[in-house]
C-alpha cells in the first residue's frame, strides 16, 4: 500500500509536474487560473450541505453534487498552490458531513423496490458516483490533517459510506452492471485512502471474494475483445469514468496487477471504442440514450487523457482538441502540452462490427461510414438486448449525412435532472413509447414487440451477424434473428454504396442499401416504419390525408402513442417518398411495392397527456397479410436547398428503376439512375457460404459470377 499522498488518480509525482506547469504560459495554466478562480468565488460563500430531500434534478441532489465536485477541485488547487485554505475548506465541508451522514435514513424519494437507494441522493449509484470524487478529495488535503481530523471524518463519513455501499448493498455491489462499477471503484479507491486493503479485494473480486461479482468480473462480462459496452454507447461513456478512474489507482498503488493490460488491454479498448461510436462528436443515441451526449462529456475526456498518458496516440490529441477541455491531472498536463507544441494527428474513424457479449459473438453494432459529399455514417444494429437499458429493436438502423442524423432512433424518454419531467428520471413514456419496436427502423410482426417486450427474454437472446464486408465501394452487412418472434425468422442486409460512376451534374453519388426478409409458417401483418428527420417534399403516389381529426394508430406497444396522418396505397414497381433536412440535402426513400401493400404516415403525440413526447414524423410500409415477404428500398441522398442564396438543385431522385428478385440464395437488386447508368448489387444471403465460394445468377438473359458474399456490378461493364 501506498505511504503517500496523494495516491490515487493524481500522485505525487504528477504534483510536481503540475505545480512547474503552472509557472509556464499554455492550456493547462489557463485551466489552473479559470478552475482557482472558481473555486474561489465559491469558497467564498457559506458551506451548505443540506439534508437530503429532493429527487434527481431537485435543489438538495444538485446541491450535493457541486459539494463534491468542489471539494474535489479545491484540492487539487490546494495541492498545486499549497494555500492550505482550499484543503481548510474541504477540511470543513468534510466534518459537516460526518456529523450529518450517521443520522441519515434511506432517501425519501427512493424509488421503492426498484433501485438500491441511497442516504445523500435517491439512488445509490449518485452516492457511489459522489463517493469517487470525495475520497480523491480527501487524498488530496490528508498532509494537511492532523490526527483527530482524520478520525472524526474516517469514523463519520467514509467509513459507513463505505459499509453501505457494500456489505449493506451487496446486492448492486455484487453486480455485474454499471452501478455495481461505480459501487466497486468508490469503495476500491476508498481503501486505498484509507489503508483498508481488504476493501480493495472486495471491491476487486466481489464480497465474498469469490471473482463472482466485482470489478474485474465487471471488465470480463460487460465489455466485447473489441471494447463495446453492451448498454450502447451512452452507458459506455457514463461506466467509463469508473473503469478508468479506479484503474488509474490501481495502476498508482498496484502497479504489479498491469490493470490497463488485463484482458489484453481492454480498458484502452473500451475508450477508442467510445469514441468510434459517435457521429459529429454526438454518440449513436441507440437503447436508453439521452441524444445530446456526445465526446465532450467528462468521463470521455478524462478517459482520452488517461489513454493519451499511457499510449502517446496523437490521433487522441484530435478528439482531445475537439473535446476543448483540459483536466488538471498529470495526464491532462500531457494532453495540454503536446496541444500546445500542436503534435495532434486526425483521429481515424472506422468502419467496424463491433462484436458484442464478453465473447463477441452475441451479434454485433456495425458502423459503416463513407465520405461523399460530407461525412456518412450507417449504424446497423444486430446487437444483444443489453440489460435493462435494451430496447426491442433488433436489426433496427439509422442514417447520418453531412452532420445531421437524417434516418433517427428516440433515444430514451427522459428529461435528465429536470425534476418537474417525473423527478429527472425515466419517463412513463419510456417504456411505453421508446423502449418498444414500432418506435425503431426495424419489422413489427402483428403490433408486438420484439420478445413481447419481455427484457429476461431479450437478454436470452440476440442475433447473429452473418458478414461484415466491404471493398472500395460497398459496405456491406446481413445478419439475422428468428426468436424476436415465435415461428417468424427476420434476416437483413444491409450496404452503403459510392457508386462507381459519377452523375451527369459530376457529383459522387451514395446509396444505402436495405434488404429485409420475413419467413413464416403463418401469414402475419408486417410493418417497416421510417423514422425521418425532416419536412415531407413529395410522394410519387396519392395521400388520403386526414384533414380535420386524427385517429390513433393503434391500442397498445407503442402504436398507442402515434397520430395517423395519412395513408396510401402505390401501385406495385417503384414508390418514392422525398423530405428535406435543416442540413439543407433533399432524402428520397424508393421502395419496391407488390400492389397491395400500404404507407402510412404517422406523427408521435398521441395518448401523451402531459407532452413528454416529441413531435417526431415516421412513415410505415405496411403488409397486411403474408407469410413470407420482402421490404426492399433504397435511400438516397440528393441535391441542395439554400434558403439564403434562394437557390435548390437536384430536389428530385435520380432512381427511374429498383427492382429485386431472388435467384436461390443471391438477390440482386437493380437500380437504374437518370443519365443511362445501371447498377446490379448482389450478394449471397445464405446463412453460411464458403470464404470465397463462386456464384453466379442470369438477369436479362445475361451471366454474371462473383466470388463471396457481394458484388456491384456496373452493366454493360466486364462481368
Amino acid at each position: 500500500m501506498a505511504k503517500t499522498s496523494p495516491n490515487l488518480v493524481i500522485t505525487v509525482a504528477d504534483v510536481k509536474n503540475m505545480r512547474a506547469a503552472i509557472k509556464d504560459e499554455g492550456q493547462f495554466k489557463r485551466t489552473f487560473l479559470a478552475s482557482k478562480a472558481s473555486v474561489d468565488e465559491q469558497i467564498a460563500q457559506k458551506i451548505t450541505v443540506p439534508q437530503p430531500k429532493d429527487g434527481g434534478g431537485g435543489y438538495t441532489h444538485e446541491r450535493h453534487k457541486k459539494n463534491y465536485k468542489l471539494m474535489y477541485d479545491a484540492g487539487i488547487i490546494f495541492q498545486l498552490t499549497q494555500d492550505e485554505k482550499y484543503a481548510n475548506y474541504v477540511r470543513d465541508m468534510l466534518l459537516v458531513y460526518a456529523d450529518l451522514y450517521p443520522t441519515l435514513p434511506l432517501h425519501p424519494k427512493r424509488k421503492m423496490g426498484k433501485q438500491s437507494p441511497g442516504k445523500l441522493f435517491w439512488q445509490s449509484l449518485n452516492e457511489a458516483m459522489w463517493l469517487v470524487y470525495t475520497s480523491q478529495a480527501y487524498d488530496l488535503i490528508l498532509p494537511a490533517l492532523n490526527a483527530d481530523e482524520k478520525t472524526k471524518i474516517e469514523t463519520g463519513l467514509f467509513r459507513p459510506i463505505a459499509k453501505f455501499l457494500s456489505v449493506e448493498s451487496p446486492q448492486t455491489f455484487n453486480k455485474v452492471h454499471n452501478h455495481g462499477t461505480w459501487a466497486t471503484a468508490a469503495v476500491g479507491m476508498t481503501g486505498y485512502v484509507l489503508g483498508e486493503q481488504e476493501w480493495v479485494e472486495q471491491a476487486l473480486y466481489d464480497l465474498d471474494k469469490s471473482g463472482k461479482g466485482g470489478f474485474l468480473k465487471q471488465l470480463d462480462e460487460l465489455f466485447s475483445p473489441q471494447g463495446y459496452y453492451n448498454e450502447g454507447p451512452y452507458y459506455q461513456r457514463y461506466a467509463l469514468m469508473p473503469f478508468v478512474t479506479f484503474a488509474k489507482v490501481i495502476q498508482a498503488n498496484q502497479p504489479e496487477r498491469k490493470i490497463f493490460e488485463y484482458r489484453d488491454g481492454i480498458l484502452l479498448k473500451a475508450i477508442d471504442t467510445t469514441i468510434q461510436l459517435s457521429y459529429n462528436k454526438l454518440f449513436f443515441p441507440i437503447n436508453d440514450a439521452i441524444k445530446s451526449k456526445g465526446i465532450d462529456t467528462i468521463e470521455l475526456v478524462n478517459g482520452v487523457a488517461i489513454a493519451y498518458g499511457l499510449t502517446g496516440d496523437a490521433g487522441l490529441l484530435d478528439i482531445a482538441k475537439q473535446q476543448n477541455e483540459i483536466i488538471l491531472t498529470g495526464e491532462g498536463l500531457k494532453v495540454a502540452q503536446a496541444l500546445d507544441k500542436q503534435l495532434e494527428k486526425p483521429y481515424q474513424f472506422k468502419s467496424v462490427a463491433f462484436g458484442d457479449g464478453n465473447d463477441g459473438k452475441q451479434g454485433a453494432l456495425v458502423i459503416m461510414r463513407q465520405n461523399v459529399a460530407g461525412e456518412q455514417a450507417v449504424l446497423f444494429k444486430p446487437t444483444g438486448q443489453g440489460l435493462g437499458h435494451g430496447h426491442f429493436d433488433k436489426l433496427t438502423w439509422q442514417f447520418y449525412d453531412k452532420g445531421a442524423e437524417i434516418v433517427s432512433d428516440y433515444g430514451a424518454a427522459r428529461f435528465l435532472n429536470v425534476e418537474a419531467k417525473f423527478g429527472g428520471r425515466y419517463l412513463p413514456e419510456n417504456q411505453t413509447w421508446a423502449k418498444q419496436t414500432v418506435a425503431h427502423n426495424t419489422v413489427v410482426v402483428d403490433e408486438k414487440s420484439h420478445f413481447n417486450a419481455d427484457v429476461k427474454m431479450g437478454n436470452a437472446n440476440h442475433p447473429e451477424l452473418l458478414f461484415f464486408e466491404k471493398n472500395d465501394h460497398v459496405i456491406m452487412s446481413s445478419a439475422t434473428i428468428n426468436s424476436a418472434y415465435k415461428g417468424v425468422a427476420l434476416k437483413r442486409t444491409m450496404a452503403l454504396i459510392k457508386l462507381p460512376l459519377k452523375l451527369k451534374s459530376g457529383l459522387e453519388q451514395s446509396l444505402v442499401v436495405d434488404v429485409f426478409d420475413i419467413k413464416s409458417k403463418e401469414a402475419h401483418q408486417y410493418d417497416l416504419p421510417v423514422h425521418y428527420k425532416g419536412h415531407l417534399i413529395s410522394t410519387d403516389f396519392d395521400l388520403d390525408t386526414q384533414l380535420t381529426s386524427l385517429p390513433v394508430l393503434g391500442k397498445e406497444n407503442g402504436y398507442q402513442h402515434l397520430w395517423l396522418k395519412a395513408q396510401a396505397q402505390p401501385e406495385a414497381g417503384l414508390s418514392q417518398i422525398t423530405w428535406l433536412n435543416d442540413n439543407g440535402r433533399f432524402y428520397t426513400s424508393s421502395a419496391v411495392m407488390d400492389g397491395d401493400s400500404s404507407l402510412i404516415f404517422t406523427q408521435i403525440g398521441a395518448n401523451d397527456p402531459l407532452f413528454n413526447l416529441r413531435n417526431e414524423n415516421a412513415f410505415i410500409n405496411r403488409k397486411a397479410k403474408a407469410k413470407d415477404h420482402t421490404f426492399v428500398s433504397v435511400l438516397e441522398p440528393h441535391g441542395e436547398y439554400n434558403p439564403s442564396k434562394e437557390f435548390t438543385i437536384s430536389a428530385v431522385s435520380s432512381i427511374e428503376k429498383l427492382t429485386h428478385k431472388k435467384v436461390n440464395n443471391i438477390d440482386v437488386i437493380e437500380i437504374s439512375i437518370v443519365g443511362n447508368q445501371h447498377y446490379l448489387l448482389a450478394f449471397n444471403s445464405a446463412d453460411k457460404i464458403k470464404s470465397k465460394q463462386l456464384n453466379s445468377f442470369s438477369h436479362n438473359g445475361e451471366n454474371y459470377k462473383f466470388n463471396g458474399r457481394f458484388k456491384l456490378f456496373t452493366i454493360n461493364s466486364s462481368h
